[in-house]
Protein backbone atom coordinates (compact mmCIF):
# COMPACT_ATOMS: atom_id res chain seq x y z
CA UNK A 1 0.00 0.00 0.00
CA UNK A 2 1.38 3.44 -0.72
CA UNK A 3 0.42 6.49 1.51
CA UNK A 4 -2.00 7.64 -0.81
CA UNK A 5 -3.94 4.32 -0.52
CA UNK A 6 -3.90 4.87 3.07
CA UNK A 7 -4.41 8.19 3.26
CA UNK A 8 -7.81 7.43 1.07
CA UNK A 9 -8.87 4.68 2.86
CA UNK A 10 -8.05 6.29 6.20
CA UNK A 11 -10.65 9.11 4.36
CA UNK A 12 -13.73 6.55 3.16
CA UNK A 13 -13.92 4.47 6.94
CA UNK A 14 -14.41 8.56 8.48
CA UNK A 15 -17.05 9.18 6.04
CA UNK A 16 -18.57 5.74 6.56
CA UNK A 17 -18.71 6.34 10.63
CA UNK A 18 -20.45 10.16 9.81
CA UNK A 19 -22.80 8.03 7.76
CA UNK A 20 -23.51 5.75 10.42
CA UNK A 21 -24.00 8.53 12.71
CA UNK A 22 -26.59 10.16 10.21
CA UNK A 23 -27.93 6.99 9.86
CA UNK A 24 -28.40 6.21 13.68
CA UNK A 25 -30.23 9.60 14.30
CA UNK A 26 -32.42 9.21 11.75
CA UNK A 27 -33.56 5.36 12.89
CA UNK A 28 -34.28 6.69 16.39
CA UNK A 29 -36.51 9.53 14.90
CA UNK A 30 -39.76 9.80 14.19
CA UNK A 31 -41.37 9.84 10.94
CA UNK A 32 -43.20 12.41 11.42
CA UNK A 33 -40.39 14.49 12.24
CA UNK A 34 -37.99 13.20 9.66
CA UNK A 35 -40.76 14.37 7.36
CA UNK A 36 -41.41 17.46 8.48
CA UNK A 37 -37.34 18.35 8.69
CA UNK A 38 -37.42 17.61 4.63
CA UNK A 39 -39.87 18.89 3.90
CA UNK A 40 -37.62 22.31 4.44
CA UNK A 41 -35.02 20.62 2.12
CA UNK A 42 -37.81 19.68 -0.52
CA UNK A 43 -36.83 22.37 -4.00
CA UNK A 44 -38.08 19.66 -6.10
CA UNK A 45 -36.23 16.08 -5.44
CA UNK A 46 -36.55 13.87 -7.92
CA UNK A 47 -35.96 10.26 -7.16
CA UNK A 48 -37.11 6.99 -7.71
CA UNK A 49 -37.37 3.50 -5.48
CA UNK A 50 -35.21 0.64 -7.34
CA UNK A 51 -36.21 -1.01 -3.61
CA UNK A 52 -39.96 -0.22 -2.03
CA UNK A 53 -40.36 -0.17 1.63
CA UNK A 54 -40.65 -3.83 2.56
CA UNK A 55 -40.82 -5.36 6.00
CA UNK A 56 -39.16 -8.62 7.32
CA UNK A 57 -37.39 -10.06 10.16
CA UNK A 58 -34.34 -10.42 10.93
CA UNK A 59 -32.07 -12.55 13.81
CA UNK A 60 -30.75 -11.13 16.42
CA UNK A 61 -27.69 -12.52 18.29
CA UNK A 62 -25.71 -11.40 21.12
CA UNK A 63 -22.82 -12.42 22.93
CA UNK A 64 -22.93 -12.55 27.00
CA UNK A 65 -20.29 -9.97 28.30
CA UNK A 66 -19.23 -9.24 24.38
CA UNK A 67 -16.79 -11.97 24.79
CA UNK A 68 -18.92 -15.05 25.33
CA UNK A 69 -19.89 -17.52 22.09
CA UNK A 70 -22.84 -15.65 20.23
CA UNK A 71 -26.55 -17.06 20.17
CA UNK A 72 -29.91 -15.99 18.84
CA UNK A 73 -31.59 -13.66 20.84
CA UNK A 74 -34.58 -13.58 19.07
CA UNK A 75 -36.46 -12.04 15.53
CA UNK A 76 -37.33 -8.04 15.05
CA UNK A 77 -39.43 -6.66 12.44
CA UNK A 78 -37.59 -4.49 10.31
CA UNK A 79 -38.57 -2.51 7.62
CA UNK A 80 -36.24 -1.78 4.60
CA UNK A 81 -35.90 0.84 1.55
CA UNK A 82 -33.78 1.98 -1.18
CA UNK A 83 -33.78 5.64 -2.72
CA UNK A 84 -31.99 6.59 -5.82
CA UNK A 85 -31.94 10.49 -6.58
CA UNK A 86 -31.62 11.53 -10.20
CA UNK A 87 -28.06 12.18 -9.54
CA UNK A 88 -27.28 8.71 -9.24
CA UNK A 89 -26.69 8.55 -5.30
CA UNK A 90 -28.51 5.94 -3.39
CA UNK A 91 -29.77 5.72 -0.24
CA UNK A 92 -30.67 3.06 1.79
CA UNK A 93 -32.82 2.84 5.13
CA UNK A 94 -33.40 0.43 7.53
CA UNK A 95 -35.58 1.03 10.45
CA UNK A 96 -36.83 -1.24 13.44
CA UNK A 97 -40.92 -2.07 13.31
CA UNK A 98 -43.19 -1.94 10.18
CA UNK A 99 -43.26 1.96 9.19
CA UNK A 100 -42.87 1.68 5.90
CA UNK A 101 -42.48 5.28 5.12
CA UNK A 102 -39.48 5.77 7.76
CA UNK A 103 -37.76 3.67 6.29
CA UNK A 104 -38.18 6.12 2.57
CA UNK A 105 -37.18 8.99 4.88
CA UNK A 106 -34.57 7.42 5.79
CA UNK A 107 -32.93 6.32 2.81
CA UNK A 108 -34.29 9.28 0.88
CA UNK A 109 -32.08 11.56 3.68
CA UNK A 110 -29.06 8.72 3.25
CA UNK A 111 -28.86 9.68 -0.71
CA UNK A 112 -29.16 13.28 0.14
CA UNK A 113 -26.73 13.30 2.61
CA UNK A 114 -24.28 11.78 0.22
CA UNK A 115 -24.29 14.88 -2.28
CA UNK A 116 -21.74 17.16 -1.03
CA UNK A 117 -23.64 20.04 -2.35
CA UNK A 118 -26.80 19.29 0.32
CA UNK A 119 -24.88 17.44 3.05
CA UNK A 120 -24.76 20.14 4.98
CA UNK A 121 -28.31 21.33 4.38
CA UNK A 122 -29.00 17.52 5.52
CA UNK A 123 -26.59 18.26 8.58
CA UNK A 124 -27.98 21.36 9.67
CA UNK A 125 -31.77 21.09 8.83
CA UNK A 126 -32.37 17.57 9.65
CA UNK A 127 -30.03 16.00 11.53
CA UNK A 128 -29.07 18.61 14.16
CA UNK A 129 -32.71 19.80 15.41
CA UNK A 130 -33.25 15.85 15.53
CA UNK A 131 -29.83 14.96 17.51
CA UNK A 132 -30.91 17.97 20.13
CA UNK A 133 -34.34 16.62 20.65
CA UNK A 134 -32.90 13.26 21.40
CA UNK A 135 -30.32 14.54 23.36
CA UNK A 136 -32.82 16.39 25.50
CA UNK A 137 -34.91 13.38 25.52
CA UNK A 138 -32.05 11.00 26.76
CA UNK A 139 -31.00 14.37 29.70
CA UNK A 140 -34.88 13.90 30.71
CA UNK A 141 -35.13 10.51 31.23
CA UNK A 142 -31.69 10.79 32.96
CA UNK A 143 -32.87 13.16 35.20
CA UNK A 144 -36.22 11.15 36.17
CA UNK A 145 -34.43 8.09 36.80
CA UNK A 146 -31.88 10.37 38.72
CA UNK A 147 -34.56 11.63 40.96
CA UNK A 148 -35.87 7.76 41.81
CA UNK A 149 -32.21 6.86 43.08
CA UNK A 150 -31.88 5.61 46.48
CA UNK A 151 -28.30 5.69 48.30
CA UNK A 152 -28.72 2.76 50.66
CA UNK A 153 -25.49 4.08 52.91
CA UNK A 154 -27.50 6.63 54.26
CA UNK A 155 -30.37 4.72 55.88
CA UNK A 156 -30.27 4.57 59.05
CA UNK A 157 -31.00 0.77 60.86
CA UNK A 158 -33.39 1.27 63.73
CA UNK A 159 -31.29 -1.36 65.67
CA UNK A 160 -28.73 1.43 67.18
Amino acid sequence: MTPDTDRNSANALAELAKRRKALAVLARADSKEIADRLRQLDDGLAYSEPRAPEVGLVMLRGRIGSRGAPFNAGEATVTRAAVQLSSGETGFGYVLGRDREKARLVALCDALWQVDDKRDAVETQVLAPLRQRQQEKTNLERARTAATRVDFFTLVRGED
